[in-house]
């Protein structure tokens, strides 16, 4: 019998399973023939015949290195070892270099346990791409069959369709978080000052810098009903006044009102929108926060890193008093680049909240100030880096991020007239309760590792390729 194949060995936690089914579909997308104990993923029994079968069809062992292949009396599980030894004999009897590869997924320590293959480990520790790209060289070194000529994956189509369906959706209360983030307290009354130009605008907003003002053409709009019109210029003293003010209450902004004239409805909207726009942008300045323009015009917020790297502690909505604060940071180091950021945009909204709808992202700067500019890579790297968040990680970086901007007095706010009235944002996003849920597995690989194949392997081939020239 032909030795045409790859067989993978690991333990059954979630976390071995996810890498497990990553790598088998990596290295089917790459021409290799893989075994993967489907049943065993499935919650079933290992069948030894066709475990001894499959490993004396194959041409590598590729043990999966981790916590999990050992027991709690810290010796190898019986499943492993059986798969292990007779992988031994195998190489053993037939004078089998490197027979058995081990791959390191998390921080291990080389002797974990009494009859673990311990030398020429891969390491998948740091980051998966990193580890495939040296084990596809190893593969290639030793001469490793690749059977297929395609780029669909079975173990892929199989995820999806068993592996993915077992978790099912099932009656349990769940708390859910949405992208809206809400004005919590704002001013009643909306003005709107039109200038004879643009210029005379400028000006004025010049005059009242500590106020949040927005302004389009000639047009400035705010919360103040009486704006400081004097300007000097060239030892000048003089007042700027508008042609014309127009006042709106928040109930005609968000339900309507009918006029033929400047402004209608849909440009008092448009207006208020900038207005909301220029008040966060002031509020995340005030707590620190720097903003880099994207390729798509839009700005993301982020913290730099002043000082040292701190964790921002936040309680979760109806968490119990007993329950200890969580602590997450939102930057940190990475790799020889420098840093990353976890980084928000923003789009004002009227309806069905007044406020913000919010998108994560992910910036790199390698000074912990300024972002690198370079939109490839600031690509390559998210990539790269955000293979390693999924849902939980995303929500708590969007809930440190937020809490951070709480001030000594509990509150999100700044002033926003002369009379020292207050916009206000809530400390959370709108939540609300499913009386549905489903049972995550906990799992370090969300379904992207395995549909994004094509792409990410030509990535990683032209790289290869690149390297060679």
């Amino acid at each position: 019998m032909g030795q045409d194949q790859i067989f993978i060995s690991h333990a059954t936690s979630p976390q071995d399973n996810e890498f497990s089914i990553w790598l088998a579909s990596r290295l089917e997308m790459l021409g290799y023939k893989v075994w993967l104990d489907k049943e065993v993923l499935l919650g079933g029994e290992r069948f030894w015949a066709v475990i001894q079968k499959a490993i004396n069809s194959s041409a590598k062992i590729l043990f999966i290195y981790s916590k999990n292949v050992i027991t709690s009396e810290g010796i190898l599980r019986s499943g492993i070892e059986d798969e292990i030894e007779y992988s031994k004999s195998i190489a053993c009897e037939n004078k089998l270099k490197d027979f058995i590869i081990p791959l390191q997924i998390d921080d291990s320590k080389y002797n974990l346990a009494i009859g673990i293959p311990n030398i020429n480990q891969i390491s998948f520790s740091e980051n998966w791409a990193d580890g495939l790209k040296q084990l596809k060289k190893k593969l290639e070194k030793d001469n490793v069959p690749q059977v297929f000529d395609s780029t669909q994956s079975v173990m892929s189509e199989w995820y999806e369709n068993e592996y993915v369906s077992n978790c099912k959706i099932v009656e349990k209360k769940e708390l859910y978080y949405t992208s809206w983030w809400s004005v919590k307290n704002i001013p009643n009354e909306f003005y709107m000052y039109q200038f004879a130009n643009r210029d005379q605008a400028i000006e004025v907003k010049k005059n009242n810098s500590n106020l949040s003002i927005s302004q389009i053409a000639n047009v400035l709009s705010c919360f103040d009903d009486n704006l400081d019109l004097k300007v000097v210029k060239d030892a000048d003293e003089f007042e700027i006044y508008p042609e014309k003010k127009f006042k709106f209450t928040s109930d005609e902004i968000l339900f309507g009102f009918e006029s033929n004239t400047f402004p209608q409805h849909r440009e008092v909207e448009n207006h208020f929108k900038r207005l909301l726009t220029i008040i966060i942008h002031n509020i995340f300045r005030t707590k620190g926060l720097r903003r880099y323009e994207m390729s798509n015009k839009r700005f993301a917020y982020y913290l730099p890193i002043y000082d040292k790297i701190q964790k921002i502690k936040f309680t979760y909505p109806y968490s119990s008093n007993s329950i200890k604060p969580k602590s997450k940071t939102i930057l940190g180091k990475y790799e020889d680049i420098g840093n990353w950021h976890y980084a928000v945009s923003v789009q004002p909204m009227i309806f069905p909240f007044v406020g913000f709808s919010i998108k994560s992202h992910l910036l790199f700067s390698s000074d912990g100030f300024e972002i690198i500019p370079d939109d490839k890579k600031q690509h390559s790297y998210r990539r790269k880096k955000g293979k390693r968040f999924f849902n939980e990680e995303w929500r708590d970086m969007y809930l440190a991020f937020i809490a951070r901007l709480v001030d000594n007095e509990g509150s999100i706010k700044i002033s926003v007239n002369n009379n020292e009235k207050i916009f206000e944002m809530k400390n959370w996003p709108e939540i609300f309760w499913s009386e549905v849920g489903y049972n995550d597995p906990k799992s370090l690989m969300d379904i992207d590792k395995v549909e994004n194949y094509r792409e990410e392997i030509n990535d990683e081939n032209q790289e290869v390729t690149e390297e060679n020239d």
